[in-house]
């Protein structure tokens, strides 16, 4: 099984530097099937199965990389220029622009682009089609900055180590309305919210939008780039397997059985629907999470031995990061992560119980409804296109010993263990109930928290919980 698993995590070649009738599904056009969460499916009628990867937002990719031939100019031009330095997050916002994640986006917004995002989920193109965008992806600036910047037309952006990154021109500067930002897009103003205390509270007072040119692929050097495949590539490796379907599933925890059994009962669904070759993207959000999550590194570690344990299939499953930073802003968020798939050649995006959510940072509940996810993203504009598959609830059956969906009939044979729970177990070298996650998996965890309590002499951080 390790050398199955070899070949499924992808290595890349570029260089370095439904429900009710309140939740409809999605019609793709490209894969005119219905998905219901209930244990029957539904064809509609007149709608067929067909093949080929789903458009991207806008009809083509946006990659913002410079042509080879054109780095050394822009090298020494990015030297001659106003100069930025990006954060580690602003440096993933670059990550992701520049490969195509936020198409038809070419940089960050300029103002009447985060207006559209903040108020309306979305954004209108020249030809009054509407593509679905839901989180404003800005560079913030403070007043010296902007002082610098004075006429110029473009500015240089450079990373912590004093590299050219990229070139923003036809820029535009206008004011970073922090509370609204944050109140729209999180719904609240409550102190405590992650990203917002990383990377918008102490951020600079102006928003700084313009085209982007990025002078090199952008790469991190961490022993994870070769898993961190563009758009483009994912599309490519989709085409090479002839997928004729391609369904997502975004994760930031480490993968238990139960979410084995939504992935494997989908593609089991998707071929009773008539699909030949539906492929599993198997995405871990890649880019800034907060302090207790469990780190990618480690993720990816317990993500390879779900694979050389059998659990999932490699020949159906592509496992590749995605390079976006998390806000934990719910069904505001979820709406980014499933557009973005879109652009990654995903018809089918897999949702579940509070996706991006978390708890409340201030009072002792959920910040978000658990079921407000799924209904957004079924009723998003601009997501008309993809296929919407809400998860079954899947939790420790112990009359079975395994994982199983979740019967109403039977509550009391039924065991729910949250990530928070999960995390815990494994700080506490405690073993989960036999079936709740590869015996290699779960290893991997208790190694990391024992990791964690020689670096922190003893003290392991109390888990928060998402």
């Amino acid at each position: 099984m390790a050398s199955m698993a070899t070949s499924l995590f992808l290595r890349t070649s570029s260089p370095s530097h439904s429900l009710t009738k309140a939740f409809d599904t999605h019609f793709a056009p490209s894969s005119k099937v219905t998905f219901f969460a209930s244990a029957k499916t539904r064809p509609h009628p007149g709608l067929r199965v067909s093949s080929g990867l789903i458009e991207p937002d806008g009809g083509k990719l946006v990659e913002l990389l410079v042509k080879d031939s054109e780095r050394d100019f822009k090298k020494g031009e990015a030297f001659s220029i106003p100069r930025i330095k990006l954060s580690r997050i602003d440096l993933e916002w670059v990550h992701v622009l520049s490969e195509g994640w936020a198409s038809p986006l070419n940089g960050f917004m300029r103002e009447s682009e985060f207006l559209q995002t903040l108020h309306f989920n979305s954004i209108r193109l020249n030809d009054g089609s509407v593509v679905n965008m839901s989180l404003p992806i800005v560079l913030a600036i403070d007043d010296s900055q902007k002082h610098r910047i004075g006429d110029s037309k473009k500015v240089a952006l450079f990373d912590s180590l004093g590299n050219p990154v990229a070139i923003l021109n036809n820029i535009e500067i206008y004011k970073h309305p922090k509370e609204e930002r944050i109140a729209r897009t999180w719904g609240t103003t409550a102190p405590g919210l992650p990203y917002v205390e990383e990377a918008i509270t102490k951020a600079g007072n102006w928003l700084i939008g313009g085209d982007l040119e990025v002078i090199e692929p952008i790469k991190y050097h961490d022993g994870l780039d070769h898993f961190r495949l563009s758009p483009s590539e994912l599309r490519d490796e989709f085409t090479k397997r002839n997928a004729d379907a391609v369904f997502a599933f975004q994760l930031r925890n480490p993968v238990h059985n139960g979410h084995a059994l939504l992935m494997t009962d989908t593609r089991k669904r998707l071929l009773d629907m008539g699909y030949k070759n539906p492929v599993l993207l198997l995405h871990p959000l890649g880019g800034y999470t907060k302090a207790d999550d469990v780190p990618l590194d480690w993720r990816m570690k317990q993500h390879e031995k779900v694979l050389e344990d059998g659990v999932l299939d490699p020949e159906t499953t592509v496992v590749s990061i995605f390079p976006s930073p998390m806000h934990y802003a719910g069904p505001t968020e979820v709406q980014w992560h499933a557009k973005a798939r879109i652009n990654a050649g995903a018809n089918f995006y897999i949702v579940g119980r509070d996706p991006a959510g978390m708890s409340h940072p201030v009072e002792k509940r959920d910040l978000y409804d658990a079921d407000h996810g799924k209904k957004v993203l079924s009723m998003a504009p601009g997501l008309e296109r993809l296929n919407i598959l809400p998860f079954k609830v899947a939790a420790y059956d112990k009359t079975q010993g395994k994982m199983a969906f979740f019967d109403p009939s039977r509550p009391q044979d039924f065991v729910f263990i949250s990530g928070t729970k999960m995390r815990t177990l494994a700080r506490n070298k405690e073993s989960p109930p036999d079936g709740f996650m590869c015996p290699g998996g779960w290893k991997v965890l208790v190694d990391y928290y024992d990791s964690l309590v020689v670096s922190t002499n003893g003290k392991v951080p109390e888990a928060v919980p998402a």
